[in-house]
């Protein structure tokens, strides 16, 4: 077999998502490590009156594509930004784009995805699915596919308890939910939504189940590899310990923790924190392209599945979390803490609702209460959401 840096050399690539947590490592990773690839082409749609070549410029500025751009100083040359927007038809890429993609891509990441977890159905289905759709339609009409890789999420199927490496049916047909879903209003959706997605604890859950069973039905004689990272966290080791770009997921509830703010979670100290780092999964998201690339020919005619998780071999558990957070920010702590840090885990529904109206809201009220007193806006106590569920101090702490 070539090796993973051989197998990329002289391909054209397409990636979407590039300007996410996710895809700007992919990015990043791939340049450095395969130098010798021909070109990245990224989707990118404007956004705040930037176009896509300037969004693309300001982000390998950052500190992320520092150690690429010591190595290889012309690697920006390398990416090809191309304009586009996945929720629109044919994803608004002009006929032009569309017959340079189909007549040089090699090697399609389709990262690109909401990971709000409380998005309403609608948008959930627009972005994790018909994008979806939409990017397996563009890769029948490239000629020298050699791979199509998805990212979905190891909890797609959390409400198995077994989740093996295969893509499970969803339990309702996602082309008559798509049809219902273009004349249904926003009212009728979100009353349906929660006998839709059933023990699943959400829309992001859902859609991804979905978008992974709508690859594997149309995706024909595509050679299809899909991803399963857990919680997707800060680097480990690539392009350096410690980069993340986000308050997403455990970042923000570690900050918020740190800073003060978050003092109580409703989970068990004995539950698993599946926490992955960022560069883990994307060495395996190339490596599993390459595999898939450079066996397409004398393996089975399959799609490959890989759950990329740590809980399994290496378990981390979320009481082990709270204590290793809670200690260094005591040793570390952050500048303009709003209290000292604290977080009590609680599996009692009351005990946890005591203690958010107690340590969340009476404070974030009283802060509030300075702020209009002193003539500013209240900026820490929030409404709730569609969920009944508080927004502690700007931070929802997920249910463990």
């Amino acid at each position: 077999m070539v090796t993973i840096p051989e197998y990329y050399e002289g391909k054209n690539v397409l990636i979407t998502g590039a300007t996410g947590f996710m895809g700007k490592v992919l990015l990043e990773k791939l340049l450095r490590s395969c130098p010798g690839i021909k070109a990245a082409y990224v989707l990118v749609r404007h956004k705040a009156g930037h176009a896509p070549q300037a969004r693309i410029a300001d982000m390998i500025n950052c500190k992320l594509f520092d150690r690429v751009r010591d190595e290889q100083p012309d690697f920006a040359e390398k990416i090809v930004a191309v304009n586009s927007d996945l929720t629109l038809p044919e994803l608004d890429l002009s006929t032009e784009d569309q017959e340079t993609l189909a007549d040089c891509i090699n090697v399609v990441f389709h990262c690109a995805a909401t990971i709000r977890f409380n998005e309403p159905l609608k948008d959930a289905m627009q972005l994790n699915v018909l994008a979806t759709q939409k990017m397996v339609a563009l890769a029948h009409r490239m000629k020298h596919l050699e791979v199509f890789l998805h990212v979905s999420t190891a909890y797609a199927n959390c409400d198995r308890t077994l989740i093996e490496e295969v893509v499970y049916p969803p339990p309702v047909d996602y082309k008559k939910l798509i049809d219902s879903l273009e004349w249904m209003d926003e009212k009728l959706v979100s009353a349906m939504t929660p006998g839709l997605i059933g023990k699943r604890p959400n829309t992001y859950t859902y859609t991804k189940a979905m978008a992974e069973y709508l690859v594997q039905q149309e995706c024909g004689n595509l050679n299809v590899a899909i991803i399963r990272p857990s919680i997707v966290g800060a680097s480990w080791k690539e392009p350096f310990p410690g980069w993340i770009d986000n308050f997403n997921g455990p970042s923000g509830i570690f900050i918020a923790a740190g800073k003060g703010i978050l003092r109580t979670m409703r989970a068990s100290n004995n539950a698993v924190a599946d926490l992955v780092p960022v560069d883990v999964v994307i060495n395996t998201t190339l490596a599993a392209a390459w595999y898939s690339g450079s066996q397409r020919h004398t393996r089975p005619k399959s799609i490959l599945v890989y759950n990329c998780t740590t809980g399994g071999i290496n378990p981390f558990h979320w009481g082990e979390v709270e204590y290793h957070v809670i200690s260094t920010f005591k040793r570390n702590p952050l500048e303009q803490a709003f209290r000292r840090p604290n977080v009590n885990l609680t599996t009692n529904h009351l005990i946890n609702q005591y203690w958010i109206a107690v340590s969340h809201k009476a404070p974030a009220f009283l802060y509030d209460l300075c702020l209009r007193m002193t003539g500013r806006e209240p900026r820490v106590l929030y409404k709730h959401d569609l969920q009944d569920q508080p927004l502690r101090a700007g931070f929802q702490a997920p249910q463990c």
